[in-house]
């Protein structure tokens, strides 16, 4: 185990060939024969125009689907089961929202970032305090998790050092990050290719395995002997009695927080957004519905492993198997997919291995283009050098990337994840800011009177009020609110409110507080900035509200048979 054979080096280095040939092509392609010509920032950092629907929706997975699903999500399937999926499928049903009524709003009113939003709807402080909250963000949390789990992941399949992991995960990245986004965006397309098709193979290795075992073979028997090997793994929602309860809250997945989850991050969130904001409405909503039924498929790559893995554990099949799955003497259910994936045979291990690396390579360069950007048009340009050149403007974004790598890097070996796994402990400490920030969106949005006073309160306000129901179990006894479902006994014995409902709780905190605060400001002769939004813009094509209930049938299935 923990090695790699020559054939799957052969493969792997095929796919990287691939890779880097194609980005090159482009980017040449795409600045002129001699690769001199730059153009300008909007064309370098949001490839302005030339993107297509098809690269758009392979970037937008491209840029999500990382070390925190292939490594968290089917360590998650490993511990949780199924449900764990929601995530990936009412992720397919906010893509369609984001689409329909976030997309047009930024297009109409010409958004290349989303602290510029945020300066154009309210003002330039509100704006300042977010671009820089943002860099802190994506490159402290989001960088070097991604950094950190990827590298995890490939050291334990490759037995590589795990700081060459990380110097080798980067540097990759960099060389794509720096051709722009029409190099990341069109290079995503063969990562997702890589992405799926590698993930597709582990998933099938994986329940063939799964029906060997039980003297039958095929996918389907596979899944089969899963379901009745391991039924509990096969639920969509929880009931209060289930230990997962406290991750995944009943039906708080499909009516409560998980909402802000995801409406948050695939709406307001430049990392994600920049991929469509170059693009006419049309072309933006084709790309995004494309990405929400690819979202759809996520699962078997990324969780049916997980649920693999654990039969072949709880089977105590192939001795080194169970061994490998533990981690300082404990249960690691984040080694589900590593210890996976070293049992697969000699060349598909090499393109599930290209897989993985496909899918960090691609969240990283996703990642460092936008904190460039964010830092470039909304530091650079509003407080350092406002008369800058385009040319400036590029080179500063360039070496914008080169440096957030480099912090990446040397942070990522002093984060620590603890044990409710990799997936899980990124989606809850990430939930401290999200509920904020998505109010502070969405009233921006559609309510012209929301001013910058509520902004700053929804962002300050809803980050302090998280911390507060985060750490009010050990100070203060919530058994009063079980009745109602508001709390929930934990494994310490301690009632605790379950982080998808705590944001549930400081969302509507947020809005009520900023209605009363713009209300009050209203009443005081206080003006606000209004965006352009025409009702006729949110109304989609027939091919996109065909796609759309496509989508809402096969997600009303799946969570009927499986709820």
């Amino acid at each position: 185990m923990n090695q790699l054979a020559t054939i799957d080096y052969i493969v792997f280095f095929v796919y990287f060939i691939i890779v880097s040939s194609y980005g090159i092509w482009i980017y040449r392609r795409k600045t002129g024969h001699d690769g001199t010509i730059e153009g300008d920032s909007k064309d370098y950092f949001l490839a302005e125009g030339s993107l297509t629907w098809w690269a758009i929706g392979s970037s937008l997975i491209a840029s999500n689907i990382s070390a925190e699903q292939f490594v968290g999500m089917s360590g998650s399937g490993f511990k949780m089961g199924l449900a764990i999926a929601t995530y990936e499928w009412m992720a397919a049903i906010t893509l369609v929202v984001v689409a329909v009524f976030f997309i047009p709003v930024y297009l109409k009113n010409n958004i290349a970032t989303m602290p510029q939003f945020l300066s154009q709807r309210y003002n330039s402080t509100v704006a300042m305090i977010m671009a820089l909250f943002w860099l802190a963000l994506y490159i402290v949390v989001n960088l070097t998790s991604i950094l950190y789990l990827g590298a995890i992941a490939i050291s334990s399949i490759a037995g590589l050092n795990l700081t060459f992991c990380m110097y080798m995960l980067a540097g990759f990245a960099v060389v794509i990050t720096l051709g722009g986004m029409k190099v990341i965006g069109f290079t995503d397309v063969i990562q997702v290719f890589f992405l799926i098709l590698g993930g597709l193979a582990t998933t099938y290795l994986a329940l063939n395995l799964v029906a060997e075992h039980y003297g039958t073979s095929g996918v389907l028997n596979g899944f089969n002997m899963m379901t009745q090997h391991a039924g509990d793994h096969f639920q969509m929602i929880f009931k209060r009695d289930n230990e997962n309860y406290m991750d995944l809250p009943g039906l708080t997945v499909l009516i409560g927080g998980m909402w802000i989850v995801n409406l948050n991050y695939w709406g307001c969130n430049q990392y994600i957004t920049q991929r469509a904001l170059g693009a006419d409405l049309p072309t933006a909503r084709a790309g995004i519905l494309f990405a929400a039924f690819l979202k759809l498929l996520m699962p078997v790559i990324v969780v049916l492993p997980g649920i693999a893995a654990y039969v072949l554990y709880k089977q105590d099949i192939f001795g080194e198997f169970g061994k490998a799955m533990v981690s300082g003497g404990e249960l690691n259910p984040d080694r589900a997919y590593p210890v996976l994936l070293n049992i697969l045979p000699v060349g598909l291990k090499g393109l599930s291995f290209a897989a993985l690396t496909a899918a960090v390579v691609a969240s990283l360069a996703g990642k460092a283009n936008s904190i460039a950007t964010i830092f470039t048009l909304d530091v650079y340009k509003k407080v350092i050098n406002p008369e800058a050149s385009e040319k400036t403007l590029v080179s500063t974004g360039k070496i914008a990337v080169v440096v957030a790598m480099i912090l990446g890097v040397l942070i990522a070996p002093h984060l620590g994840i603890d044990k409710k796994g990799g997936f899980q402990y990124i989606q809850e400490y990430t939930g401290f800011v999200s509920p904020g920030i998505f109010a502070m969106f969405i009233l921006g949005f559609f309510w012209k009177k929301t001013t910058s006073s509520a902004a700053l309160f929804a962002t300050i306000g809803g980050f302090l009020l998280s911390l507060l129901l985060k750490f009010l179990p050990g100070m203060v006894n919530l058994s009063f609110l079980s009745p109602f479902g508001f709390a929930v006994k934990n494994s310490a014995g301690i009632y605790e409110i379950p982080f998808l409902d705590r944001m549930g709780f400081v969302f509507l905190f947020c809005v009520i507080g900023m209605i009363i605060i713009s209300l009050f400001e209203a009443s005081r002769g206080v003006k606000t900035n209004g965006l352009e939004v025409d009702r006729s813009m949110f109304k989609p094509q027939p091919s996109f509200a065909i796609g759309t209930a496509v989508i809402l049938v096969i997600l009303t299935t799946l969570y009927t048979i499986y709820w």
